[in-house]
C-alpha cells in the first residue's frame, strides 16, 4: 500500500493546489514514485491525456513535478460550470451529462466506485500519493456527501495537513474555526496544520503558533513565505486575469468571457519578452492592441451574447475594420463564423448570428471531440510547430478557407482570412514554435526587429517554477514529521 498524505484547506484559494505541487516535487526529488490525486475538481481549465481523456489542469501540472504523464486517474471527477446553477460532469475523462447543482449533489455518491477505482489503481504503481481536498473540509451542510474532503480521507484512510492561508488575514480564526467544527474523528485525521503565504519575520508569529497548537492539538508544521511564482493558475478568480495593462512592446488584448476555459493557453504568450498580456471585459479597456485573442468558452452562444449586449463585440468589429489581427480559439472561433446552430440543445438550443468575420457555420453536438494532436501552422505562420489538443462540441464547416493549420493525421483545423485566424487547438502555444512566430510576425508589424529577443521554451519555464516552489516548501516545512506521520499513519 502507498503512503499517502491528503492537504486540505480553510478555504478555497488556500494554497493546497500549489503545495501539492511542491510535494510532488519533492518526493521525486527525495526517490519516491508519486503521484497526485484530486476526486472532484470544479475547473474550466482542463487538459486532454495522449489516451483522449479530459482532466483538469491543476492536477497536470502536478503530475509534470511528480514526472508522470497526466492521466485520468489522478482527477477523476472533473465538473466544468456551464451556468450558474449546473455544470458538465465528466468522469474518468469522458462526459457523463450536464447536471443542475441539485441533482449531481444528489447523485454524487454513487460515483465513489469510480473515485476508489482510479485510485486504487494509483496506488499500485506508486510509493507515495499526495492527495488535494476541494475548498473546506468545515462545509457543514455539505460534510454529509463529501467524497473529496474528509470523507475521501476516511474512505482512503488517509493523514490530513490542514493549511490556512495568511494572506486576507484571520489565519487563526481560520484554521482554529475549521478543526473545530470537525467531527472528533476527522480531528484525529489532521497531524498538523500550515500557515500559507506569509510576509514578514516569523518571529512575530510565534506566539500565536503556540496558541494554535494548544488549541488545535496538533502541531504547526510549517510557515510558507509568499514566494512569486507563475504556475498555471486553477479558475476564474486567477490573479492573472485582472491584469489590464501591457507594458511590454507587443499589445495582446484577451477578451475575459464570462465563461472563460483554458486561459492557461496564454500563459507562454506572458512569458515572452515581447509579448504584454492583458485581459479585457468592456469596450473602455480594450483600445488599440496589436493582436486581439477570443479564447475558448464553456457556453459559447452565451458569451457571445455578452460581447454583443456589452458592446465588445462592436468595438472588436472596428478593430477588425483597421486590420487588427484576430485570434478566436475553440469557442472563440466558432463566434468568428456567420451562424452557431444548436438543434439538440448540447448548449441552449436555437440559432445564433457570429460575428461575420470567417464564412463559416458552426453546428453543436452533444458529442465531445476530445483528442491530443500535432499540426504545422499555415498562413503568415508557415512551418511553426504545434502539439495541442482539442475538446469541443460543435463541428465547424470552413469551406474553402485556408486552414490554420495541418494536423499530423492529415485533416485540417480552424481558417483564416486576412488578419482573422481561428482554430479548435488548445495548448496551441505550449511546445513548438508558434509562439516564437507569432511573436516575430507582430513585431515585425510594429517595425521591430524580433532578432535578439528570444522566449525560454515554456516547459523550461514551468520547471524552474516548479522547482522554486519546492525549495521554499522543503526549506518551510517539517517533512521529516510529514514523513514520520505518513509511515506511522501507514502501520497505526
Amino acid at each position: 500500500m502507498a503512503k499517502r498524505i491528503m492537504i486540505q484547506g480553510t478555504m478555497s484559494g488556500a494554497g493546497k493546489s500549489l503545495l501539492v505541487t511542491a510535494l510532488c516535487r519533492i518526493f521525486r526529488q527525495d526517490g519516491y514514485a508519486v503521484a497526485p490525486f484530486k476526486s472532484q475538481n470544479m475547473a474550466l481549465n482542463s487538459f486532454i491525456t495522449r489516451e483522449g481523456g479530459e482532466m483538469g489542469r491543476a492536477q497536470v501540472l502536478q503530475a509534470q513535478a511528480a514526472g508522470r504523464e497526466p492521466d485520468v486517474r489522478m482527477n477523476p471527477i472533473l465538473l466544468k460550470p456551464s451556468s450558474d446553477t449546473g455544470s458538465q460532469v465528466i468522469v474518468n475523462g469522458r462526459p457523463l451529462g450536464d447536471y443542475r447543482a441539485a441533482d449531481y449533489f444528489e447523485m454524487k455518491k454513487s460515483l465513489i466506485p469510480d473515485i476508489l477505482a482510479a485510485y486504487r489503481s494509483l496506488e499500485a504503481e506508486n510509493e507515495i500519493l499526495v492527495i488535494e481536498g476541494a475548498g473546506s473540509p468545515a462545509e457543514i451542510n455539505l460534510k454529509a456527501d463529501d467524497i473529496v474532503n474528509m470523507g475521501l480521507a476516511e474512505l482512503v484512510d488517509a493523514p490530513v495537513i490542514l493549511v490556512g492561508d495568511i494572506d486576507p488575514g484571520g489565519v487563526f480564526a481560520q484554521l482554529y474555526g475549521t478543526v473545530a467544527l470537525l467531527e472528533p474523528k476527522e480531528r484525529r485525521r489532521i497531524i498538523g496544520t500550515v500557515i500559507n503565504k506569509f510576509r514578514g519575520d516569523v518571529k512575530l508569529l510565534e506566539p500565536g503558533l503556540s496558541m494554535l497548537e494548544d488549541l488545535t492539538k496538533v502541531p504547526v508544521l510549517g510557515v510558507v513565505p509568499y514566494v512569486s511564482v507563475d504556475l498555471d493558475d486553477e479558475d476564474s478568480l486567477a490573479p492573472r486575469l485582472g491584469r489590464t495593462e501591457a507594458g511590454r512592446s507587443v499589445d495582446v488584448a484577451v477578451i475575459r468571457l464570462p465563461h472563460i476555459s483554458n486561459f492557461t493557453d496564454f500563459s507562454p504568450l506572458e512569458h515572452h519578452p515581447a509579448l504584454g498580456v492583458r485581459y479585457v471585459t468592456d469596450a473602455g479597456q480594450l483600445g488599440s492592441p496589436d493582436l486581439l485573442i477570443l479564447p475558448g468558452t464553456k457556453n459559447t452562444m452565451g458569451d457571445l451574447l455578452w460581447l454583443r449586449q456589452n458592446g465588445l463585440e462592436a468595438a472588436i468589429l472596428r478593430l477588425w475594420a483597421r486590420e487588427t489581427p484576430i485570434l478566436g480559439i475553440c469557442g472563440g472561433f466558432q463566434m468568428l463564423g456567420e451562424t452557431l446552430s444548436d438543434p439538440l440543445g448540447a448548449e441552449q438550443a436555437g440559432e445564433l448570428r457570429g460575428m461575420g468575420l470567417l464564412p463559416l457555420m458552426t453546428v453543436f453536438a452533444p458529442e465531445k471531440t476530445q483528442t491530443q494532436t500535432e499540426a504545422i501552422a499555415a498562413g503568415p505562420f508557415r512551418g511553426a510547430q504545434i502539439k495541442g489538443y482539442q475538446i469541443h462540441m460543435g463541428q465547424t464547416d470552413t469551406g474553402a478557407l485556408e486552414p490554420f493549420c495541418q494536423l499530423s493525421t492529415g485533416e485540417t483545423d480552424g481558417a483564416i482570412k486576412g488578419n482573422v485566424f481561428g482554430t479548435y487547438l488548445h495548448g496551441l502555444f505550449d511546445t513548438g514554435t508558434l509562439t516564437e512566430r507569432i511573436a516575430d510576425w507582430l513585431l515585425e508589424r510594429k517595425g521591430i526587429d524580433p532578432e535578439n529577443i528570444r522566449p525560454e521554451s515554456h516547459r523550461d519555464y514551468q520547471e524552474r517554477q516548479i522547482d522554486r516552489m519546492a525549495d521554499t516548501v522543503r526549506a518551510s516545512l517539517d517533512l521529516d514529521g510529514i514523513y514520520r506521520a505518513m509511515e506511522e499513519y501507514d502501520h497505526g
